[in-house]
């Protein structure tokens, strides 16, 4: 039986695609197994009437493994 977790990050990019791939990029970092990420939320930064920038909220799960 395997067992799952899920921790909550915000990520950034210039794309949303990008906001998602940067969360993966640096959960991995720190974290292995990722299984999925869920964004729950879309921000894009706007600065002289143009996105510059997107943030997306997200949660990442990922495979706990055995000790041993």
């Amino acid at each position: 039986m395997s067992l799952a977790k899920v921790i909550e990050v915000i990520g950034e990019g210039d794309t949303m695609e990008g906001a998602v791939q940067n969360v993966a990029t640096e959960a991995s970092k720190t974290v292995d197994n990722i299984k999925s990420i869920y964004c729950e939320s879309i921000q894009a930064i706007v600065e002289n009437n143009s996105v510059t920038k997107y943030r997306v909220n997200a949660k990442v799960t990922f495979v706990v493994g055995k000790k041993g």
